[in-house]
């Protein structure tokens, strides 16, 4: 019956979220759900096991959803998100549409903007040039997926997405795990995408296929759309109805001004990793008000965490004359982050009820008992938990909280290099994430005025065959030479 009640809580939280139903109602409900059938006490089950692990998850992530969310509506309020945009639009032209598209979208997200405040910015930019160069509409979307939502948020080292942040606490790694592998990753993701672009606009060319006008108030439309927030803020980490809120400059900084801040998060972010927090006396940790941690368990935050704080100033302090309304900016981006952080710790929740049942023991044994040793079964894990739940993080922070220590201690007996298990979790949960109930894929159609039908096919050969491809190698490269 356990087995049963968690089957059925699953297709609960599943069809009710992808029918437009909150997650913060649907995974408590479906948690009680499992416990019911399982003759768990349901009650004890919200209070003292759903309720901490949610409450866990925020302990440790908010800061990042906090500041990322702020540092993501200042640069689209003081117009530096459209300055490289328009930088990259000028500089590659409409020959170039795609490629510019896919440029600005990696550039803007890898620098730590939210993935949303991208595509609303996107979207105007691929607009204007694919019309300029007659390419067909449907691939848009697919193309603004390439840039922002595959290799920057998974794969380049040092990258501050969330989904990067979650596995450092269980691993006691870095936002820069496993470099090499990362970037060999990446250029994997970035080429298949970019081949298989040039080859459907070059098919759409040859039939006659070109741009078709559309509503050029598509997006604005997207922001205040109920279904597209509530399926959005399960799946990242900012909620779209904040993008109205605030003030946008109507001029923009110098591209130099623009481009700045997203260095300073990666340089900062690589200068707390390596040098300063290595260094720093933090023995105090082992103290029980300070959680008995260690600095293996909390660096990685602090890195990305401090890398935020610095560019948030520094985009205060070159915006000034730009930022006409800082406290709505900084308000509105501190509400963005909010409803996100709180529906996925629910999707954490949820799991931390799951793998509390009895009944999880026999899931756990399969998982670990799949064929090609841990790092084939924690890919899989990863794939199907972002998979069932449409969010790489909830996906992510469910399956590190039931099997994390499993898999360190994995790790220890066989000698796998920590980081290399990190970035194997991260790609694997970049995967089957985008599914057609994903809320970046339903929030971006619809910024792009598009469909599942027209543009659907094109987003699973760029987001989910293109890194399953890089997990495929990332894995045999790790088994083969270890973490580099």
């Amino acid at each position: 019956m356990g087995l049963l009640g968690i089957l059925l809580a699953l297709a609960l939280l599943i069809g009710m979220a992808y029918r437009g139903w909150s997650v913060l109602l649907l995974a408590p409900a479906a948690a009680l759900v499992a416990a019911g059938v399982a003759g768990e006490p349901v009650l004890a089950h919200w209070t003292q096991t759903f309720m901490p692990a949610a409450a866990g998850f925020l302990a440790q992530f908010f800061p990042i959803f906090l500041l990322g969310a702020l540092f993501g509506k200042l640069m689209d309020d003081s117009g530096s998100v459209r300055a490289i945009s328009a930088f990259m639009a000028e500089k590659m032209g409409p020959r170039h549409a795609i490629l510019a598209v896919v440029l600005a979208g990696a550039f803007v997200t890898y620098g730590g903007v939210s993935l949303f405040v991208a595509f609303f910015v996107l979207a105007p930019m691929a607009h204007s040039l694919f019309k300029a160069a007659n390419i067909p509409n449907h691939l848009m979307p697919a193309a603004i997926v390439l840039g922002t939502s595959t290799f920057t948020m998974s794969a380049l080292p040092g990258t501050p997405s969330i989904q990067n942040a979650i596995p450092m606490p269980f691993f006691g790694t870095t936002p820069f795990a496993a470099p090499g592998l990362g970037v060999i990753a990446s250029l994997i993701m970035m080429g298949f995408g970019m081949w298989w672009l040039g080859r459907a606009e070059a098919g759409a060319r040859r039939a006659g296929v070109g741009y078709e006008e559309v509503s050029a108030a598509t997006h604005e439309k997207a922001a205040d759309d109920a279904l597209v927030r509530e399926r959005a803020v399960a799946s990242h980490e900012f909620d779209p109805q904040e993008m109205g809120h605030g003030k946008r400059s109507a001029e923009l900084p110098a591209v130099w001004a623009a481009a700045l801040p997203l260095v300073v998060v990666v340089a900062v972010n690589l200068v707390m990793s390596f040098w300063v927090l290595p260094r720093m006396d933090v023995a105090f940790l082992q103290e029980p008000q300070w959680g008995q941690t260690t600095l293996a368990g909390v660096g990685g935050v602090w890195s990305v965490v401090v890398a935020l704080a610095v560019a948030i100033v520094l985009v205060i302090v070159l915006n000034w004359s730009r930022l006409t309304n800082l406290r709505d900016s900084m308000d509105a981006g501190a509400n963005a982050s909010a409803l996100p952080a709180l529906s996925v710790a629910s999707l954490v929740g949820f799991g931390g009820v799951v793998a509390a049942l009895p009944a999880f023991a026999m899931v756990k044994a399969w998982v670990l008992g799949i064929e090609g040793g841990p790092l084939v079964s924690l890919a899989v894990s990863t794939n199907v938990l972002a998979a069932l739940t449409g969010s790489a993080s909830g996906g992510l922070t469910i399956a590190l909280e039931a099997l994390g220590s499993t898999y360190m201690q994995l790790a220890y007996e066989l000698g796998i290099d920590p980081s290399l298990i990190h970035r194997v979790a991260v790609i694997g949960a970049g995967t089957l994430d985008s599914l057609p109930h994903n809320g970046a894929v339903v929030t971006l159609l619809a910024v792009c005025g598009s469909t599942h039908r027209k543009s659907y096919f094109d987003i699973v050969v760029v987001g989910i065959i293109g890194p399953i491809l890089a997990l495929v190698a990332v894995i045999v490269l790790g088994t083969a030479f270890g973490s580099f």
